[in-house]
């Protein structure tokens, strides 16, 4: 065993970080995981999606991005079989069979099964976090996606094109509910 390996090994078992971002002081086992967490502060993305050209700043958000592109469905519910593309998207959908609502917010007693869901509660109710911005009509989302989806429409721009006609949407999801 080389002496990098041992070296590396043991700031993981001893829970040391040598490695610091310069900007926001988080710190970190691996200088590979300093190089990742930096592109949140560079807005470097350098790995592309050949499907759908979205960027990513990290090769595992690309490989998932490449599995929900696939037909392959490797995750299945224990509760009802539905098959799922993404370990995520199976444990999200296993709350609508349990009931269970793991985030809470810290304010009151609401309880939520998705992030999104508790961070739009957070603005809504709490006044805490940030809203994103219409530039155009100043309408306010709690999702950076909902904005650029909602920017879409002001653009006119429908880049999601149907294979079987000429219709066109501005969301893949508009055009699966079309098809």
């Amino acid at each position: 065993m080389s002496l990098n390996v041992v070296l590396l090994s043991s700031f993981v078992h001893s829970g040391e970080k040598p490695f610091e971002c310069t900007v926001c002081s988080k710190r970190f086992t691996h200088a590979y995981n300093l190089v990742s967490h930096s592109r949140i502060h560079s807005g470097e993305k350098p790995y592309n999606c050949t499907v759908c050209s979205k960027s990513f700043s990290t090769s595992s958000h690309l490989q998932t991005q490449k599995r929900l592109h696939s037909s392959r469905r490797p995750y299945d519910s224990r509760y009802c079989g539905r098959r799922f593309k993404t370990s995520h998207l199976l444990k999200r959908h296993v709350y609508t069979h349990t009931g269970a609502k793991p985030l809470s917010c810290r304010h009151c007693s609401d309880c939520f099964r998705q992030q999104h869901h508790l961070k739009a509660h957070l603005l809504k109710s709490h006044n805490e976090g940030a809203w994103f911005t219409c530039h155009i009509c100043q309408k306010k989302f709690s999702q950076n996606g909902n904005l650029k989806k909602h920017i879409l429409r002001h653009t006119g721009m429908k880049p999601y094109v149907c294979k079987e006609c000429p219709k066109c949407f501005c969301t893949s999801g508009e055009l699966k509910k079309k098809t």
